[in-house]
């Protein structure tokens, strides 16, 4: 369950960066036009799907811990929780205002206008449409890299090792 979370946050992250949101911090606080330029460029850019998974997996950590603690409890702890998702599912809604905020302090409204621009482009609607497919291809694609990468690493560390007259 933990790992999925950093799954999650990782694919986010690696999400953003494809997306290009990397600017420097403004001076000063985001001014409310800003936010609301922000919050729709949030909206429309589907930054926020990339955290849907927080809330079911902050439901699934506190299951397994409190399972744990009390496997005898496992079905009335998995109906409270059950019972609880209306209401906390809504605080999904959050994430947009948290997101939003980053933005508004990291673009001027001039630049948020233009990303609004660039999302209404047919550029940009493509971007957003085939986002969650270049996160999800990217991500297994730089994992094989990352695989690959580890055993040649193994494999020269091992021989480098062994010129050294040590076998590990």
């Amino acid at each position: 369950m933990v790992s999925l979370a950093i799954r999650t946050l990782r694919a986010g992250a690696m999400l953003i960066a494809l997306f290009g949101f990397v600017a420097s911090a403004q001076a000063q606080a985001p001014n409310p036009a800003q936010l609301k330029l922000a919050r729709q460029v949030v909206e429309m850019s589907a930054a926020s799907r990339v955290f849907e998974a927080a809330v079911p997996t902050v439901f699934q950590q506190i299951y397994g811990i409190y399972v744990q603690q009390n496997p005898d409890l496992s079905k009335e702890i998995a109906g409270v929780l059950q019972a609880l998702i209306p209401e906390f599912d809504k605080r999904k809604e959050e994430i947009v205002g948290i997101l939003a905020q980053t933005y508004a302090e990291k673009f001027t409204e001039a630049e948020l206008n233009d990303l609004i621009a660039f999302y209404n482009s047919p550029t940009g609607k493509k971007l957003i449409s085939q986002g969650a497919d270049i996160g999800r291809d990217s991500y297994a694609k730089v994992q094989e890299w990352s695989g690959k990468l580890s055993q040649q690493l193994t494999d020269r560390m091992k021989a480098e090792m062994k010129k050294k007259g040590h076998t590990i």
